[in-house]
């Protein structure tokens, strides 16, 4: 089997402009790729909305060798609700650090040289302040679970994720594909897992022809299927074959073809543009202030 990758966490985002101000000038991302779109995606990439949306994709480097952020933006929705199931995505870079700093942004040290913020949204980010050494600064995605031995079950034997750390006493356990790539971190939350109306999404990419087995293997064993396998076209670019699924505690986990997905991911060079010129069009903050109105909460 060749080695899957993790690709990216989907975040729905309210306020696009400071978010993207989070992504660029704290964590230094870069805006990978832009794009809008008219109505809802297939395989509910912007949640269960219909209307007009757009996805930009920011990280430190492409997708086929970084673990990446999909920023999600449905037009007219102001804000949603977080639950307990994301609970934080832990990098290093103390450029990162240093920025919040500058910039004023809230930044809480919580261990010895580890400090917590959020992005817009309330969505949590650990910086490690070191030197930043591996190509990928992003270590691991953290989610909440409710009983870590059904999930470890679901993650390592039916996924194949190899688990790289567990820890009985604070009720964690560290899994992923590859030393090489960004880990998936599950910890108890000491209860159900509330996914409010923020929820996201954890993507890895398969070998095309994995996909059907992924598929039937969750048949057999009675696991939730939100999306069965189905081709996305993007126009002018690859048509990628996904399966969407949810794990014991409803996560959603989307598996994606590698090779049309290596395509389809490779770097804009007009990403920031596109990103910027959509948001200096979006007159929608402007049009509910002028009303004294609120976008739509979620």
């Amino acid at each position: 089997m060749a080695v899957r990758r993790a690709l990216h966490f989907v975040f729905k985002v309210g306020d696009r402009a400071r978010t993207a101000r989070f992504y660029r000038e704290l964590l230094g991302m870069s805006v990978l790729r832009h794009e809008e779109f008219d109505e809802g995606c297939k395989a509910s990439c912007n949640g269960p909305y219909d209307g007009k949306w757009s996805k930009t994709m920011v990280g430190y480097g492409p997708e086929d060798d970084h673990f990446v952020a999909e920023l999600t933006y449905n037009y007219g929705i102001g804000e949603y609700r977080l639950g307990n199931d994301f609970l934080g995505i832990t990098l290093v870079s103390s450029q990162a650090v240093s920025n919040a700093k500058k910039m004023g942004w809230p930044l809480k040290e919580v261990t010895a040289g580890v400090f917590e913020t959020e992005a817009p949204g309330g969505y949590k980010f650990y910086l490690e302040d070191k030197e930043q050494k591996k190509q990928d600064p992003v270590l691991k995605v953290t989610l909440g679970v409710s009983d870590l031995h059904k999930s470890v079950n679901y993650w390592s034997h039916l996924l194949g994720m190899k688990i790289y750390e567990k820890d009985e006493e604070k009720q964690r356990i560290l899994l992923g594909y590859a030393d090489n790539q960004c880990k998936l971190e599950l910890k108890a939350v000491g209860g159900a897992v509330d996914h409010g109306t923020a929820f996201g999404r954890i993507a890895f990419s398969c070998a095309k022809e994995e996909l059907p087995n992924i598929e039937a293997l969750m048949k057999k064993e009675n696991q939730k299927i939100l999306t069965p396998l189905v081709s996305l076209d993007t126009p002018g670019k690859a048509t990628v074959q996904v399966v969407i699924l949810a794990d014991p505690d409803g996560h959603e986990i989307c598996f994606v073809g590698d090779e049309a997905f290596r395509d389809l991911s490779k770097v804009d060079p007009n990403g920031d543009k596109l990103l910027d010129d959509a948001m200096a069009a979006d007159k929608s903050d402007t049009w509910f202030a002028a009303r004294n109105m609120k976008k739509v909460s979620a």
